[in-house]
């Protein structure tokens, strides 16, 4: 049955607009995405000299994520994600990965690459998953890789792959990963949570689709099915990496990261990989969706009841949340803004509002604000707290949050309520 788990068999069921002519690797499927994000319209696309096809523009909606989850609502799709991570399933792991009898081998210039802005600091790859496995733990994480001229740099920040490479570097040895491109999009939402360590991210996305782990070719990593299977080590050296997109549409700064050398790559001519437009849709709903889970999850231990969970687009799907409840006391809105900052840390402002304001709609959670909130009291001010290294107004990661109550008073009365005209729709 991991056959039928590939990429390229979760896309015959995806309306694909296929583009004819091939592109050029130097912004123009950038372009390309960012219009197909816009239309919500997938998009197929290969490039110049490229062996390997390209798709984009598939995972930029809740709704998709619901239906990858194979759940009725958003907030049972929250649920049944928070379950995947907290008791993943012990998985018989193949010997040998499909991709060493039905692919090609070559090296790090078979990798999809593609420059996206203007001022990025080399080509890159956006989706890849990088697995690792030490002292019987293994981890799976999404990480762009950067190539320039013939150096090869990593970005990663300090989780469970970090400490992993620290380890390593400790002993002046480097480590050995394995990166995979082009699989089915469940195991890239699983790569972008962050369970505890020792819970294997892939683990669960494998028992969701009823797929076999295989061991990678070299290191014997377990991983799925995949268009692309890279064996590579991060080095105990360090190289420049960046300029680089991050999901606020700014640029990050140049860094001194992970040297990666590639050892050898596997690969399926003609199949597809998952291109991410860098600070899209898809980039904001991948990185977005796990917190909105955690945030819900948080938030629904101290109100009766959470509505809807919204990290915004024009926060990055990371800086901005909207969280609509209901209210048993009129302290539970101040209440549901603190369980947000615990469920998501990097989280920068919350608003709460009422059931009966859509996070979904600016303008109604405008309304709720210029009519249900009052500073002087229903604003909540953390200074100096850890947030997110992704907001350039921060200082190292370290800022200042706000929480704004714009929920009516429960007796409030008819002032507060949004006036309604009967059988007219809104």
């Amino acid at each position: 049955m991991t056959q039928m788990s590939r990429l390229a068999h979760y896309l015959e069921n995806i309306k694909l607009t296929k583009y004819p002519e091939p592109l050029d690797p130097e912004y123009q499927p950038a372009c390309l995405i960012k219009k197909h994000e816009k239309l919500g319209q997938p998009v197929e696309f290969t490039v110049r000299e490229q062996e390997i096809t390209h798709t984009a523009a598939y995972l930029t909606n809740r709704q998709r994520i619901r239906a990858l989850l194979n759940t009725k609502t958003v907030a049972e799709a929250y649920m049944k994600l928070l379950k995947m991570i907290e008791s993943p399933p012990t998985l018989k792991i193949e010997e040998k990965h499909p991709i060493e009898r039905e692919g090609k081998i070559g090296g790090a210039n078979e990798l999809p690459w593609i420059k996206y802005y203007e001022k990025d600091g080399g080509y890159y790859l956006t989706s890849p998953i990088i697995v690792s496995c030490m002292k019987g733990i293994c981890n799976a994480s999404i990480h762009r890789i950067m190539r320039k001229d013939d150096t090869l740099a990593i970005r990663i920040v300090p989780r469970h792959l970090y400490t992993m490479l620290q380890e390593a570097r400790a002993k002046n040895e480097s480590l050995p990963v394995t990166i995979i491109l082009g699989v089915h999009p469940i195991y890239l939402l699983l790569a972008a949570t962050s369970p505890e360590k020792g819970l294997y991210e892939l683990a669960p996305a494998a028992s969701a689709l009823g797929d076999r782990l295989y061991k990678s070719p070299i290191h014997e990593h377990p991983i799925p099915d995949a268009t692309i299977v890279a064996e590579a080590y991060l080095e105990p050296e360090d190289v420049e990496e960046g300029p680089f997109v991050d999901a606020m549409g700014t640029y990050d700064r140049v860094r001194l990261q992970p040297k990666l050398k590639i050892e050898k790559v596997y690969y399926r001519p003609g199949e597809p990989v998952h291109s991410i437009l860098p600070g899209g849709l898809e980039h904001a709903m991948l990185m977005g969706f796990p917190r909105e889970a955690q945030i819900y999850q948080t938030v629904l231990k101290t109100v009766p009841r959470v509505h809807k969970v919204r990290l915004t687009p024009a926060g990055g799907g990371w800086l901005h949340a909207v969280v609509s409840i209901t209210k048993n006391t009129d302290g539970d809105a101040k209440n549901a803004i603190l369980a947000a900052f615990a469920g998501h840390p990097s989280l920068k402002h919350v608003i709460v509002v009422d059931q009966d304001i859509d996070p979904d709609d600016p303008e109604q959670v405008e309304w709720a604000i210029a009519t249900r909130f009052q500073a002087h009291k229903d604003l909540i001010l953390i200074h100096n707290a850890r947030g997110s290294t992704l907001d350039p107004s921060s200082k190292d990661g370290l800022t200042s949050k706000m929480g704004m109550d714009a929920t009516k008073p429960l007796k409030g009365g008819h002032i507060f309520e949004r006036a309604i005209i009967p059988g007219c729709k809104h």
